[in-house]
């Protein structure tokens, strides 16, 4: 049996399924096994100190890393608002013990001194919602960590599936910024922009890499209604004919993860 059928087996098993529709009820245990597909890059042996940097909600990343960490492993996790099912998901996977969360600005770590083997921040440039902020975060990632693993999806489609995932996506920041005035689910980045922010954070990458997940991805949808929000009716009527594309794109071909960038580093 391999890593991943044994992840399955041991931990995905024991996680209810969620019924939250328009998603399938297995879109928590798809997202999971992505992040253990892309973890698999990061180098994590048993026994390791692990800081996550933006846990989430629903613990996806969390829970393939307190896995990978074994027994005598911590995974220390950050965030500093979305913590809804957070503890129901890592105690329904039987990993609660080897999880410490805390809830404080990733930008402003309460670490005085490297306390970590590894920092990783998986999927989640994205929601750093400017460039400054992801320098900062990642600046703070190396100060406290002896190595950083970062991951992100790229803007990048070699299937109509992945072709429908990144045209929904893409409409979430103008979105967000027609609504409250600011950028939020930023455009994901290309590989060689994500290099520059680590070396402009201070790093020294090590190692860097582009993989291709094989699993569908469910993440893009937003609701229509979040458009009829829109007080403006030109952008409104804009982003619906837009969306109405989208959707129906998704609809047609399903949603698959587009390739995913990677990258290991430490600081100079």
């Amino acid at each position: 049996m391999n890593s991943e059928e044994k992840f399955k087996n041991e931990i995905l098993s024991k996680i209810p399924l969620r019924n939250e529709p328009p998603l399938p009820n297995n879109w928590l245990h798809l997202e999971m096994l992505e992040r253990f597909k892309v973890l698999q890059f990061a180098g994590i042996k048993e026994g390791m100190n692990v800081l996550e940097i933006g846990c989430g909600a629903h613990a996806i990343a969390t829970v393939p890393l307190a896995y990978m960490v074994g027994e005598t492993g911590r995974v220390v996790t950050v965030d500093l608002a979305r913590w809804t099912y957070f503890e129901e998901i890592v105690k329904s996977a039987g990993l609660w013990k080897r999880v410490i969360p805390m809830k404080v600005d990733a930008q402003n770590l309460p670490f005085p001194f490297k306390s970590f083997d590894l920092a990783v921040l998986i999927h989640g440039i994205r929601s750093l919602k400017n460039e400054e902020t992801i320098v900062k975060v990642i600046g703070e990632m190396l100060r406290v960590a002896d190595e950083i693993f970062i991951a992100e999806t790229l803007p990048i489609a070699k299937t109509r599936g992945q072709e429908a995932h990144l045209e929904m996506y893409n409409l979430r920041e103008e979105i967000f910024k027609a609504l409250y005035g600011r950028k939020d689910d930023l455009h994901y980045f290309p590989l060689e922009k994500l290099m520059e922010f680590v070396e402009i954070a201070g790093g020294k990458i090590k190692e860097y890499g582009t993989f291709e997940p094989n699993l569908p991805h469910f993440l893009a949808y937003i609701p229509r209604e979040y458009i009829e929000k829109i007080r403006e009716a030109e952008k409104r009527e804009k982003l619906l004919k837009k969306w109405e594309s989208a959707y129906e794109k998704l609809q047609k071909y399903g949603e698959e993860h587009p390739p995913v960038g990677w990258i290991k580093a430490k600081g100079k």
